[in-house]
């Protein structure tokens, strides 16, 4: 019988090497991850990409300091048209992807990198979004996806809008979604030393050897052993990950505001109500005509006090 400890669920934990400028974060969903995933049916393929950006996600959210929300999007021609994962700074999570089912059948037995390619297109391109609720900040950058996968993509993105060396594993399946995320610490080239130098390498080969399946599976305690076994580490304690959606009455009245009355009393001609889905967990609002004549006149009154 194994031995091997069962890794902690839905937490996100925060590492460092001591003494070295090398941090990093570790995620690992499963009942966050089936919640997310309750309200949609997924293709193998699309759900483990899905599963990566979601990972991925909490991984970025967990290097910044920030109130708000963060948002990777993937957009591209390929056989996923659009997906979107959130994270919020408290690590609450919502995803969802739109995607041709025909062309991701078509995509199911290739490579795993040509069926990235596939399902994402060759000029895709991930859109990372962080809406800060301090003075209402909002920084949007932008990145070729990487052939190689979300990994390579997310490393790209560090690279280039952040200038800070990444190394990043990801994994899902139908029951878990994690990553591993090590980094050099910001500021660490212009210190550098030879036992910085070394320690860095050394992190980088131990996420180079990292199989992404391992991670599903694994505690954190002696995945790191495994990975960086000549470092002294520090692991924090960890953070609760979960699935919660957004969306509400609120919300939803405001975009049906932005339709227009023309619009609204259309529909309620043709349909007898208004009916909004939420796309990430798929309720529904329903607005009858004594709701939408409500939203109109409370508009109409805020349009009111705005002019006086």
């Amino acid at each position: 019988m194994s031995t091997e400890p069962i890794p902690a669920c839905d937490q996100v934990r925060r590492f460092i090497f001591e003494a070295r400028p090398v941090r990093g974060h570790w995620v690992h969903l499963e009942q966050a991850w089936r919640e997310l995933r309750a309200h949609a049916s997924y293709p193998q393929s699309v759900s483990e990409l899905l599963g990566e950006t979601v990972a991925a996600a909490v991984l970025l959210a967990a290097t910044l300091k920030f109130r708000g929300m963060l948002t990777l999007q993937l957009q591209g021609e390929g056989a996923v048209s659009l997906l979107v994962a959130q994270c919020t700074h408290d690590f609450r999570l919502r995803a969802v992807a739109r995607f041709d089912a025909a062309a991701v059948a078509a995509l199911e037995s290739g490579a795993a990198a040509a069926r990235f390619r596939g399902l994402t297109g060759v000029d895709g391109r991930l859109t990372v979004t962080i809406e800060a609720e301090e003075r209402s900040l909002r920084y949007q950058g932008i990145v070729p996806l990487a052939a190689q996968g979300m990994a390579s993509s997310l490393e790209a993105y560090f690279a280039s809008s952040e200038q800070l060396p990444t190394r990043v594993v990801l994994a899902a399946d139908e029951r878990r979604a994690a990553g591993l995320l090590v980094q050099k610490l910001p500021g660490a080239s212009e210190h550098a030393t030879e036992e910085g130098i070394a320690a860095w390498e050394q992190a980088g080969h131990g996420v180079a050897a990292l199989r992404p399946r391992a991670l599903l599976g694994a505690a954190i305690e002696p995945l790191l052993l495994r990975s960086f076994p000549t470092q002294d580490l520090r692991l924090f304690r960890g953070s609760p990950v979960r699935f919660e959606c957004r969306c509400s009455t609120g919300r939803v009245a405001s975009v049906l505001r932005a339709l227009g009355a023309a619009e609204l009393y259309d529909i309620l001609r043709e349909q007898g109500a208004v009916t909004v889905t939420c796309e990430f967990c798929h309720r529904p609002y329903r607005f009858g005509s004594l709701e939408i004549e409500a939203l109109l006149a409370d508009q109409g009154a805020a349009e009111g006090a705005t002019l006086h």
